[in-house]
């Protein structure tokens, strides 16, 4: 005997028997028992969450849900409905959790991140840039013109000696004699500038 396929049928062993034959592989079964119980899960979603898209990802996830347990379904334990309102009621419940609740305290909202150094930062860089400009002012003029050619203009020492008249070598042994002299005038103010270690 085979048992009616009618979409608006609501005899809970039909519903019981729609989801045996799935099981075994009946695809109308499949069909009648989705046109049964999408709208009926749909609705009870539409209820909790008051969002047709989240009713809508709810009573879809549920339906696949049932599709999931359909192989191990056994009869008569629970009513096919009964199962199927509770798994709704979780999936709302989870989605309902997830929901920020209400406006946020001022003290809830999370501090922005400025990309801009801080304060502190700032003063540091400061400090770094008079030191240096500091130091620099205590070099020979040719030298002062080197290093900063080299370490600030990104100049080649081909460069630097044509801008300042002189050889190559000479350039070279202007920034090694610079670079060492602001380093001796700076080493004392190494940890006041922030490179300590």
């Amino acid at each position: 005997m085979t048992m009616p396929l009618d979409a608006h049928a609501t005899d809970e062993p039909d519903e019981a028997a729609l989801l045996a034959r799935y099981a075994r592989g009946d695809a109308a079964a499949a069909r009648a028992l989705t046109l049964r119980l999408t709208p009926r899960a749909y609705a009870q979603a539409m209820r909790l969450l008051g969002d047709r898209a989240e009713a809508e990802d709810v009573a879809q996830d549920a339906m696949m849900r049932l599709w999931k347990i359909a192989p191990d379904w056994r009869a008569g334990e629970a009513k096919v409905t009964t199962w199927l309102y509770r798994v709704v009621a979780n999936l709302c419940t989870d989605r309902l959790r997830r929901r920020p609740r209400g406006p946020l305290a001022l003290d809830e909202v999370a501090e922005p991140t400025d990309p801009a150094p801080g304060a502190e930062e700032r003063l540091q860089a400061e400090a770094r840039r008079a030191a240096l400009a500091a130091a620099l002012a205590t070099l020979p003029e040719r030298q002062r013109m080197a290093v900063m050619l080299r370490h600030f203009e990104g100049a080649t020492n081909p460069e630097i000696a044509e801008r300042l008249g002189v050889s190559v070598e000479a350039v070279e042994s202007l920034t090694a004699r610079g670079k060492r002299a602001l380093a001796a005038a700076l080493k004392g103010q190494a940890a006041a500038l922030g490179y300590e270690g």
